[in-house]
């Protein structure tokens, strides 16, 4: 994926987001420079990798297949004592292109509530049970949409509107995409793994191989690896 299109994408839903009336946390703000100036005033937002996420899952097709996210707040499965303090849950805010899918995945460990925020658009799933998620479902799957079980029949999509939710539980295979135009999503989940807790159906990565063909507009959480707290050697992660 080209540096090129993140940025336009981060650009999109910082306008999307603005327009919404969102306001995001100072770290999402913040310019590659801001980055290396700072140092260990942002590792606390470094280590629980606060801030943009950017993937066509290396697809090579963002507009089709894709999901452009920020996390606002995440634990760590191994807290360090020098870190932030301790917290067991994780929230992001998703910006969801009518048509723009995220495919079948589950997670080992993480439960999460899915939540139309807002838009003009449906939010769209499709759930597979553990037991045979690369086949459509054969039996009805129940879930539970904001304080009520539901279930659904088999090959039955489950439809979000804007204030709907839906909780997933680990093992809960589901791919969503938005229908009818651009979707706000969040996600609301006990701690967020993306380095090992997403199963994909496909052979597909988590995060995009990036073609840097321009400046990074904001960094992504993919690209901390390359950051050095302030005074650290070369080598210290």
């Amino acid at each position: 994926m080209r540096r090129s299109e993140i940025n336009a994408a981060i650009r999109d839903a910082e306008r999307i987001l603005r327009d919404a009336g969102v306001h995001l946390p100072p770290f999402a703000g913040l310019t590659p420079a801001d980055w290396a100036a700072q140092g260990a005033d942002l590792e606390g937002a470094r280590r629980p990798g606060l801030g943009w996420d950017v993937t066509d899952f290396g697809l090579g097709r963002f507009a089709r297949v894709g999901l452009t996210l920020v996390t606002l707040r995440n634990g760590q499965l191994a807290p360090a004592p020098d870190g932030p303090p301790d917290k067991p849950y994780a929230e992001k805010l998703l910006l969801i292109g009518d048509g723009q899918r995220t495919p079948m995945h589950a997670h080992v460990r993480k439960t999460e509530d899915i939540i139309h925020r807002g838009g003009v658009g449906r939010l769209v799933l499709e759930l597979r049970s553990s037991a045979a998620p690369a086949e459509p479902r054969g039996e009805p799957l129940t879930v539970w949409t904001d304080g009520r079980a539901r279930t659904l029949a088999p090959a039955e999509r489950l439809v979000l509107h804007a204030g709907e939710s839906v909780t997933l539980v680990p093992g809960c295979y589901h791919a969503f995409w938005a229908e009818g135009g651009t979707v706000v999503a969040g996600e609301v989940s006990s701690v967020n793994d993306d380095a090992t807790d997403n199963v994909f159906v496909e052979p597909i990565g988590r995060f995009a191989d990036v073609d840097e063909d321009e400046a990074p507009y904001r960094l992504l959480v993919s690209d901390y690896a390359a950051l050095r707290p302030a005074g650290a050697e070369e080598g210290t992660p």
